[in-house]
């Protein structure tokens, strides 16, 4: 999804100076930004208003962004949520990928890292029509064919039967096909935990399904070094359903 004057950013921000020169950036890189400086502002605003992402600051007055994001995935779950904060902990980054944030960025960061994020999290919004209302949990990957509630991986007349946590994990890679999926989303919503223990068990499941994969080369879980995975495969249009994650 290229940006427009039409891709809407609510940015909820209460250190005014930082927030009207992040404004300034985005609308210069063709985005339509509302500032909000405090957490009930923004939420009155995200009533009244539609927007096509959030970026909202963790630490804010009368409602902070944790709180803010809650109310805005309870009126939709759809909405894409960033989180800009100098909260660095690892405690505070899990909650916010509990709550459902599509990114968690520390400050300071690089603003075109950002921009990269912003434009990957709305490309993933914009999904053929029958996958508007969820992700997808069948998948064309190159020669395979990922079935999510069958838990089969079908190449030819060759059917590799998964594991419920496999499936899970796989199926979550597919949603963030060729972008990175973050090894602290994974681990929340999948292990519900992130420790030394939880994290070797998920890296032998990436290793088990590198290994159903690697009949086909165009298709590969790569180890991104300090972030987490990305599965890269060819985009193809399926038959798309209703996941049950």
């Amino acid at each position: 999804m290229m940006a427009t004057p039409d891709t809407r950013l609510l940015l909820v921000e209460d250190d005014p100076n930082f927030g009207m020169v992040l404004k300034d950036y985005l609308e210069l890189h063709d985005y339509a930004v509302t500032l909000c400086t405090d957490g009930m502002q923004g939420l009155h605003t995200f009533q009244r208003e539609t927007f096509d992402a959030c970026i909202l600051d963790v630490m804010m007055p009368l409602k902070d962004g944790f709180s803010l994001a809650t109310d805005i995935k309870k009126a939709d779950p759809a909405m894409p949520v960033i989180f800009l904060t100098a909260k660095a902990m690892k405690a505070d980054m899990l909650e916010g990928f509990r709550i459902g944030a599509d990114d968690y960025i520390t400050k300071p960061f690089d603003s075109e890292i950002l921009l990269c994020k912003l434009k990957a999290i709305l490309q993933r919004k914009v999904l053929p029509a029958a996958a508007q209302k969820a992700t997808a949990t069948e998948y064309q990957l190159g020669s395979y064919h990922f079935h999510f509630k069958n838990r089969l991986i079908t190449r030819g007349s060759e059917t590799q039967k998964l594991s419920p946590k496999e499936a899970e994990l796989l199926l979550l890679l597919c949603h963030y096909l060729n972008d990175v999926l973050p090894r602290e989303v994974a681990l929340s919503r999948i292990w519900k935990d992130d420790n030394y223990f939880t994290a070797r068990s998920m890296d032998v499941f990436v290793t088990k399904l590198r290994k159903y994969l690697k009949a086909d080369p165009s298709v590969e879980i790569i180890n991104v070094h300090g972030n987490g995975f990305r599965l890269v495969a060819p985009v193809n249009e399926t038959q798309l359903v209703s996941p049950t994650l």
